[in-house]
């Protein structure tokens, strides 16, 4: 790019009017050929990179909190049938729900990887292929989770829990699983549509969906009375509708007109190969999801369970919220971030990097201060119980440091995702959360006064340890070499011996 071709760019980056349409092959080239001057535009650049990633981020965001409210929703009406039909729901939820959640959103976190690099590099013809063969990954994974789902009671009884609790909880479980199947269909072709830029259309179907799940929930447990099982039976009904939508859309629409070209036998082979990563990905965002989940179910084995249970489950329950939030802002990123390293721009990919998380913290610090002025309006959404607000109230402190945790957090590890590393974050994520934070939790929440404060202060310790080893590990990448890879990457898609060099990225 001469001189004169860079007029435009600089002109637009002067300037205070509206940033030209310029492509990221510009910007990559700008920031190869001038990455000393590059500073003196950042402000224009951040701009630039903003708008990209909130267009993609705005409607992830609207998805993830609302496929999140869905359960959230029913919740909050289970609350108010009483604290033991709350407190069966949440360990569920949790125990049992949230493992299985955990399994589906890891394994799709490949289908991201996969589809975002092969759109950056105009693969189109192959993302079907790797939607299908993670449709047939999840569904088989769903035929055994259904098996615990069914046997939830005695599993949840020897997590220690007391057996009224686990009862209702086995009731809500067994409710959930239909649900289980509509999540094994819905979560691929999300992320499908959105390693293609379709965010949009998927924020309509969430919102939609989810009003009329609120809806359908009020008639079942109020009108009809049906109370836990109607609750959960509503909540699997709502999902179905959202994946036979998403569904639809995807081979209705022309926008996937070049993506999707109908099923096909390819989706199974080189099936073993794609497993690899999908079993990498699944380990990675299980071992994350299950550590902030593992604080609800030690909670549970506390002295008066019922209201240890309560009280954090709100918690939890809020922080899973702005977690949902994030992970709709770490779901722009990282397909801003595939997209970019499959079209081989590695210096546009790292400045992706520093915006996005420039952003995070600043949004997170605003969710903190919101978590501590309404303390105590938060609880009274979920319950009436005057011992369950006070003990809510008392642990809103240690929500609004996770809050502000998961500013950073999240974020890396859809950079980490968009990247392909989930192999190595697996193995960070055992260390500091199954080696360093949850001992330490469970010492300060059993063998000190501090109790069920002291089992979150273990998670904040183990979360800030692999948020540290994330930045570390992110700010010593070799952009240029993850370039390389994911070209090698989508190459080896199309063949039996796709993804290899992810599982040993």
């Amino acid at each position: 790019m001469g001189s004169a071709e860079y007029q435009p760019l600089l002109m637009g980056l002067d300037s205070h009017s509206r940033l030209p349409d310029l492509s990221s092959d510009m910007i990559e080239e700008f920031l190869e050929r001038r990455p000393v001057a590059a500073v003196r535009w950042w402000p224009r650049l951040f701009g630039w990179e903003s708008r990209l990633l909130w267009l993609l981020s705005g409607s992830a965001i609207i998805v993830s909190v609302f496929n999140y409210m869905l359960s959230f929703g029913t919740l909050m009406f289970t609350g108010h049938l009483g604290a033991l039909e709350l407190a069966g729901a949440s360990i569920a939820s949790v125990g049992i729900q949230g493992l299985a959640y955990g399994i589906m959103l890891g394994m799709a976190s490949a289908v991201q990887t996969v589809c975002g690099q092969a759109y950056g590099a105009r693969k189109y013809s192959e993302m079907g292929i790797i939607c299908q063969r993670a449709i047939v990954l999840h569904l088989g994974a769903a035929v055994l989770l259904t098996f615990l789902y069914w046997f939830s009671g005695p599993v949840l009884k020897a997590m220690g829990q007391s057996e009224s609790i686990a009862e209702q909880g086995q009731i809500f479980a067994r409710g959930l699983i239909p649900q289980l199947y509509a999540f094994a269909l819905s979560c691929p072709m999300q992320r499908f549509l959105q390693a293609q830029n379709i965010v949009n259309p998927l924020a309509y179907m969430s919102v939609g969906v989810f009003l009329l799940h609120m809806m359908l929930t009020w008639i079942v447990v109020y009108v009809l009375d049906y109370g836990l099982i109607g609750a959960a039976l509503t909540l699997s009904f709502s999902w179905w509708l959202l994946a036979i939508i998403n569904g639809l859309y995807i081979v209705l629409s022309p926008s996937c007109k070049e993506t999707w070209t109908g099923l096909s036998i390819k989706a199974f082979r080189g099936i073993w190969p794609y497993f690899k990563l999908t079993i990498a990905s699944a380990v990675m965002l299980c071992l994350e999801i299950w550590y902030s989940q593992g604080l609800v179910l030690i909670s549970g084995l506390l002295s008066n369970p019922t209201i240890s249970l309560d009280s954090i489950s709100i918690c939890m329950n809020y922080l899973n919220w702005d977690l949902q939030f994030m992970l709709g802002l770490a779901n722009g990123s990282s397909i801003r971030v595939s997209n970019e390293l499959g079209a081989g721009h590695a210096r546009v990919a790292k400045f992706s990097v520093v915006v996005v998380n420039a952003t995070s913290i600043f949004i997170s610090i605003v969710f903190s201060a919101i978590v501590l002025i309404l303390r105590v309006e938060l609880s009274k959404l979920f319950t009436s119980d005057s011992e369950v607000i006070e003990a809510v109230s008392n642990l809103t402190p240690l929500l609004a440091i996770s809050v502000f945790l998961n500013g950073i957090q999240p974020i890396l590890s859809g950079v980490a995702i968009g990247s392909g590393w989930q192999a190595v974050v697996a193995y960070v994520n055992v260390a500091t959360y199954y080696v360093i934070g949850l001992p330490i939790g469970c010492v300060l929440g059993f063998k000190t006064s501090l109790g069920v404060a002291g089992i979150w202060w273990g998670l904040i310790i183990g979360v800030l340890f692999q948020t540290l080893t994330l930045i570390i590990i992110t700010a010593k990448t070799n952009w240029d070499a993850e370039v390389v890879k994911a070209a090698e990457r989508v190459k080896k898609s199309s063949n039996a011996e796709t993804l290899d060099l992810v599982t040993n990225a």
